[in-house]
């Protein structure tokens, strides 16, 4: 990914092609809902207002209709259990830009690097609801994760 503070590759609208090779992670806390896992790729920041621990959770879909977000863990979240060892990646997956952050200074989210660029985005086959807040995956364009993205066509 590029280092350019002003971002400015994508448009809403454009479909991109994402993926990100899976890495080690620890499993700290599973739900019905989500499995939390030991972050492989950022750093908490010490200077963050935010308290970030160092954790993401990764939701747990139960039907087709239910999109969990880019990341997924392996093996599937139902056989893991606390203190688990599991890989964490994204699998290719053709997805929508429906909305862009960009941020100068970077946002503080509580880990490193801060980002300047956050796109949020859908699967291309999933309806997208105008109205949602709480819609979408976001990739963060400065990630530490080796993420590929290509685009496939302009919005």
């Amino acid at each position: 990914m590029s280092g350019d503070t002003r971002d400015e590759r994508f448009k809403v609208g454009d479909v991109l092609l994402v993926s990100c090779p899976s890495a080690r992670a620890r499993v700290v806390h599973v739900t019905s809902c989500e499995v939390s896992v030991e972050w492989p790729w950022a750093h908490v920041d010490p200077d963050s207002e935010i308290q970030w621990n160092g954790h993401r959770a990764i939701p747990r879909t139960t039907t087709a209709d239910e999109w969990g977000g880019l990341f997924r863990v392996s093996p599937p979240a139902g056989d893991l259990k606390a203190g688990d060892s599991c890989l964490v990646g994204i699998p290719e997956t053709l997805v929508r830009i429906i909305d862009i952050g960009r941020f100068d200074p970077p946002a503080d989210v509580g880990w490193l690097p801060r980002p300047h660029t956050m796109v949020i985005v859908l699967p291309v086959d999933h309806p997208h609801d105008p109205h949602s807040e709480e819609e979408g995956d976001t990739i963060d364009l400065e990630a530490a994760a080796p993420l590929r993205i290509d685009l496939v066509s302009r919005g």
